[in-house]
């Protein structure tokens, strides 16, 4: 009596490291950064080019906004690796800015 065996195909021994391969990718292009985490070099090089340009005029501006892409994007960076939400200051109660760029409450 022939008895006819049956037998799973077997997976390749390296079916495993590709899924584990391409888990790990997809799990990387999750973390990423978005594009808005990369505003602190932008914004740091409009403001310190804006402040260079008033206080020292042309070439002022252009060496402002070196130092401001630079540190902008330091302070960026060091914000996203430890994921620091930069938040502006704010005040407790509602005012206004005076002349003077003075914060008064109205009561």
């Amino acid at each position: 009596m022939n008895k006819a065996r049956l037998t799973a195909a077997a997976l390749p021994a390296s079916v495993p490291f590709r899924l584990l391969f391409a888990a790990s990718l997809l799990l990387a292009l999750v973390a990423l950064p978005r594009p808005g985490h990369t505003q602190g070099i932008v914004r740091g090089a409009q403001e310190g080019a804006y402040e260079g340009n008033r206080v020292a005029g042309p070439v002022g501006g252009v060496v402002g906004g070196a130092v401001g892409a630079g540190v902008g994007g330091a302070v960026g960076a060091v914000e996203g690796v430890f994921g620091i939400p930069h938040h502006g200051w704010r005040h407790r109660c509602r005012g206004y800015y005076d002349g003077y760029h003075h914060f008064h409450c109205y009561r």
